[in-house]
């Protein structure tokens, strides 16, 4: 690489919550730099799992275990080798793995059939928390499919 890495961004904790990683999923959700809108989304969300919600679990910490339980640790990449190109099962870095998690979270919502965005979020949420929902599915097709290729894991670069 003949470029420095790029610095890191910090980001600021939400108002409501006060946790990064809120922000950093509010920053995914959010379309056109409409952040306030993101925000609306993104609380609409909790309350609507803490009205769903039947134990007492806090939604941010039922939130979080659903993130958890959609956070890939393998994928597998196209690596070329001798003409033949192999799909090489690779671990995920941990900061890759909360994006890959979130925006799983954030794209099978917006598939989603309901009337409002929080309401399918939250339909997500609840699903992946449970382990089901597309999120999820997504997921343990990717361990899968890495599953499938161990074979060509000596080819890791």
């Amino acid at each position: 690489m003949r470029k420095s890495k790029p610095k890191k961004r910090h980001l600021l904790p939400d108002p409501k919550f006060g946790d990064i990683l809120v922000t950093q999923f509010v920053n995914n959700i959010m379309l056109d730099g409409k952040k306030n809108t993101a925000y609306k989304i993104f609380y609409g969300a909790m309350d609507i799992v803490t009205d769903k919600n039947k134990d007492d679990i806090a939604p941010l910490d039922l939130w979080k275990k659903a993130l958890e339980n959609v956070t890939p640790h393998v994928e597998v990449k196209s690596r070329r080798v001798g003409g033949a190109t192999f799909q090489v099962p690779m671990e995920v870095r941990p900061t890759r793995k909360v994006t890959l998690g979130m925006k799983a979270l954030i794209l099978n919502s917006r598939k989603r059939s309901g009337r409002s965005m929080s309401e399918k979020l939250a339909a997500e949420i609840l699903a992946a928390f449970k382990e089901e929902g597309g999120a999820f599915k997504k997921k343990e097709d990717m361990h899968k499919m890495a599953e499938a290729n161990k074979a060509f894991s000596h080819f890791r670069f």
